[in-house]
This record gives structure tokens, C-alpha cells and sequence, in this order.
């Protein structure tokens, strides 16, 4: 019915974009913990944050502009996926176990966008395509 809506040829456009559109969301939330910019009221600059919070937070900030450039994308989605099943389950999950009940969505979201990126690569538009 919606054949040839998008054409195949713009595969390696949307690819590119969803990557580097996942890669800055995730990279926004790195840098309102570590860099408190920009500045939200959950993560307030001046107080320390957690351990496991300030590992999150490097994990996003330096997870996040590796994605966007395509740089390491396997590896790195792999774990960031695995980051974001370890935060559903920790955070979320306790409090109900459907999704849209206990604000885990967005992790879920994230979880499985960068399992994909972890089996499909950074595509043709990266920096890990040019290095071939």
C-alpha cells in the first residue's frame, strides 16, 4: 500500500540519521549529569552525583559522541545497550512492570535502537566506513 513511499535508496540517509539522532539524545543526557548543561532540576550542579549515576553519565556523554560519529558503533552500542537493560530493570521495573507505567520508555527505546545499531554497524555514513 505504502510502497514507495521512502525509496530504498534512502536507506543509508535514514540509517545515518537515526543513528546520529539516537547518538545526541543519549549524549544530551550524558551532558546534563557530568557537564550539568543543559541545566535540569534532576541533576543540579553543585551536588555530587552517585557512583552508578556518574558512570551513567560518562557511559552517555563519551557513549553518545561515539555513536554520532559512527566511531566503535558495535561495540559501543552493545554496551550502551546493555546500560540502558541494566537501567529499566534497577529503576523502572520495581515500581510496575509495564513500561508506560513506571517511565521506562524511553530506556526500553534506547535499549533496542542500540541493539540494532550493535547488529547492523554504523552504516555507510560513519566514520567506521571510511576506516575500511
Amino acid at each position: 500500500m505504502f510502497k514507495g513511499v521512502i525509496p530504498a535508496s534512502q536507506s543509508a540517509n535514514l540509517h545515518a540519521a537515526l543513528r546520529i539522532m539516537t547518538g545526541l539524545l543519549f549524549l544530551a543526557h550524558g551532558m546534563t549529569k557530568i557537564l550539568h548543561w543543559p541545566a535540569t532540576d534532576y541533576f543540579p550542579a553543585g551536588q555530587p552525583l552517585p557512583p552508578l549515576m556518574l558512570a551513567a553519565g560518562i557511559l552517555e556523554l563519551v557513549g553518545g559522541v561515539l555513536i554520532v560519529l559512527g566511531l566503535f558503533t558495535r561495540l559501543t552500542a552493545f554496551i550502551l545497550a546493555g546500560m540502558m537493560a541494566a537501567a529499566y530493570f534497577m529503576a523502572h521495573m520495581p515500581s510496575s512492570f509495564f513500561p508506560i507505567q513506571n517511565g521506562g520508555e524511553l530506556a526500553v527505546l534506547f535499549c533496542f535502537i542500540f541493539l540494532y545499531l550493535a547488529a547492523a554497524g554504523a552504516g555507510p555514513l560513519s566514520v567506521d566506513a571510511s576506516r575500511k
